[in-house]
């Protein structure tokens, strides 16, 4: 992973703007927002369904490109790279993780967590010592035999969780990722981001409608009518 000056973010979006157009006219979705993000934290991004939320991650994650505004990352601007380029930098220096785990099923955690690193052209020893150390760090370190089907569902988004760190990203990119686990597991997840921001210095961005969640990170903002505010008294990240 490329070094990072830790007094400076790791991520930055400036007017970032987006629009689409639908039957009934235009529609727009994100209205200059504006995005500063420092390395070791969680930021929790709320919204109502429908507010822009994965639009936004989407953009922020190189997985689409706003209309207008920058995104810029580890200090390099993303938003005009190529497409060749955007997949190498998806690849070394971003994480992902959504509501669905998204594992192979044919294939045990272990091999599901490597699979990002053989992509990069990682020998297969080096990727299994680093996918063994991801597992760990989630708490899995004893699973990795297991096939999908034989997790449960808090431990397969661990699973996912530690995909989404093997490749020692610069940031982390989240879209409900507890939003299909039950209040057990949800807790457990919320925790152990919380613990891997502290600990591994690592940086996450998520996006939800989960209070819960919200609770857990450094800060926590709405996006309501394509805008970033904060959110009102009451809500967001306890002390």
């Amino acid at each position: 992973m490329a070094s990072v000056d830790p007094n400076s973010p790791v991520l930055e979006a400036t007017g970032i703007q987006k629009t689409y157009v639908a039957p009934t006219g235009r529609l727009e979705v994100l209205r200059g927002v504006e995005l500063s993000v420092m390395r070791g934290t969680v930021l929790a991004i709320l919204g109502v369904s429908g507010a822009g939320k994965s639009t936004l991650l989407n953009i922020l994650g190189t997985l689409d490109r706003p209309d207008e505004g920058t995104v810029t990352v580890g200090g390099r601007r993303v938003d005009d790279l190529s497409e060749s380029e955007l997949a190498r930098f998806r690849a070394t220096r971003l994480g992902f993780v959504f509501q669905f785990h998204h594992l192979l099923p044919e294939f045990t955690a272990e091999e599901n967590v490597m699979m990002p690193l053989l992509i990069a052209g990682v020998s297969p020893e080096a990727a299994r010592t680093r996918g063994r150390a991801a597992l760990a760090a989630v708490g899995l370190n004893e699973r990795h035999e297991h096939r999908p089907s034989e997790l449960s569902g808090g431990e397969a988004q661990r699973v996912a969780v530690a995909r989404a760190l093997v490749a020692e990203p610069e940031l982390v990119l989240a879209d409900e990722p507890s939003g299909n686990l039950d209040h057990k597991a949800a807790a457990a997840l919320h925790e152990l981001i919380g613990s891997l921001a502290k600990e591994k210095h690592q940086t996450f961005v998520i996006v939800t409608h989960n209070d819960r969640l919200a609770a857990v990170a450094d800060e926590a903002l709405t996006l309501e009518a394509g805008r970033l505010t904060r959110p009102p008294a009451g809500r967001g990240p306890t002390p």
